[in-house]
């Protein structure tokens, strides 16, 4: 008589997955360099001065970074509904995601009051998050909406989607003037299929999440090892980098005045 098939084993709420995390410090990372040189570039430090808004050298790679972000906050859903996490502990996690997104908005209302962030990565987070909870299951369906959503706004836009109140769906005629804008969509199928693709590695005989051994939760290089550390608290990295890097390029410049 053959063995029956085991079901994959259930996750720990408490277990690391050191891949997924180095991942998440890889975008962290290159995030922080991203938005020094941003900063360098406002203060007139960086030559010959840079166009972050138009230049693809830049444009590309926020939209990869963001990406990366999205993708990992996808998988990390699916690790925490396959490790049991419950709606209460998702949402002490969304308000803090939430409320770091109001403190943007009043933080960049102040250094950039015609350009400030009304829906930026973290605003665009929170709403993802709640989606992605709602729609895991899906299963493979998860996929073809992932994709439906990313196509839309090529497809579909409206002058309606043009004000503040609004352009968070994504379905905008032009990019509004703003210093960090990450809509529904096409961003939340983004987050899908980081969703989906965390579902298919956790499931069955191919899940490379369930277990120490496992592709994305086994042993790292002893290199990687600081990325995954620093990968485990993105959100505090996310407040605590700008207000670091600009208050130290401001001391600086003082300095040399």
């Amino acid at each position: 008589m053959s063995p029956q098939p085991q079901p994959p084993a259930r996750l720990d709420r408490h277990d690391r997955y050191d891949r997924l995390d180095a991942l998440r410090g890889a975008a962290i990372v290159w995030m922080v360099l991203f938005h020094f040189s941003f900063d360098l570039n406002h203060l007139g430090w960086l030559q010959p001065r840079q166009d972050f808004y138009r230049d693809a050298f830049w444009t590309t790679q926020r939209s990869v970074i963001v990406s990366l972000f999205l993708l990992c906050a996808g998988l990390g859903q699916a690790v925490a509904l396959q490790a049991g996490v419950a709606w209460p502990r998702f949402w002490r996690r969304w308000l803090q995601v939430a409320g770091c997104a109001a403190l943007v908005s009043a933080g960049s209302a102040l250094m950039f009051p015609n350009s400030w962030i009304s829906f930026g990565v973290l605003h665009g987070m929170a709403l993802m998050l709640l989606a992605c909870r709602l729609a895991a299951p899906l299963g493979a369906g998860l996929w073809p909406l992932g994709a439906l959503l990313l196509a839309l706004p090529r497809f579909v836009t409206h002058t309606f989607f043009d004000t503040r109140w609004t352009n968070w769906v994504g379905l905008v005629t032009h990019k509004p003037i703003t210093e960090d804008f990450v809509p529904v969509l096409p961003w939340l199928g983004v987050m899908l299929w980081g969703l989906a693709a965390g579902q298919w590695l956790l499931a069955g005989g191919a899940a490379p999440l369930a277990g120490r051994q496992a592709v994305l939760c086994g042993r790292l290089p002893a290199a990687l090892g600081p990325l995954a550390t620093l990968g485990r608290w993105p959100l505090a990295v996310y407040m605590l980098h700008q207000p670091l890097l600009i208050g130290g390029l401001t001391a600086a410049a003082w300095l040399r005045h």
